[in-house]
């Protein structure tokens, strides 16, 4: 599935960076908020594609906020609150001008993100090997 590694490696590339940088560095933190925004982008996108596959109507259509309740309500997905704040954050991340706010996203993405991002992909492994077994 070439949007599931897609994802893994936008992934990578998140984990690969390095969070005293982007504190330090606007441009590099910059490019570190915009790796977060493409990886939430194609994290939905995995998530709407996987339901399909597993026939779940709700995923044929729908902005990523009613693909992202449609995965916890079929329990494609865990932790909601993570997840709509992610989306908010992402929504916003580009429009803030405010240093601490800026800095409070990079926080989100280092402290939490990530890892709600690397369990995502286990679970979506996990969902797609269901398919093919």
């Amino acid at each position: 599935m070439q949007k599931f590694e897609n994802f893994v490696n936008c992934l990578q590339v998140l984990k690969n960076s390095n969070r005293e940088m982007a504190k330090s560095d606007e441009i590099y933190r910059t490019g570190v908020i915009g790796q977060f925004s493409l990886t939430f982008e194609l994290s939905w996108k995995v998530l709407q594609e996987v339901m399909r596959a597993h026939a779940v109507s709700e995923a044929e259509n729908g902005s990523p906020r009613e693909i992202l309740k449609a995965g916890f309500r079929f329990s494609f997905l865990d932790d909601e609150s993570t997840w709509l704040q992610m989306l908010k954050d992402r929504n916003s991340a580009m429009h803030i001008y405010d240093e601490q706010a800026f800095i409070g996203v990079l926080d989100r993405v280092y402290d939490s993100y990530i890892k709600t991002f690397d369990a995502f992909a286990e679970k979506m492994r996990a969902k797609v090997l269901e398919l093919e077994g």
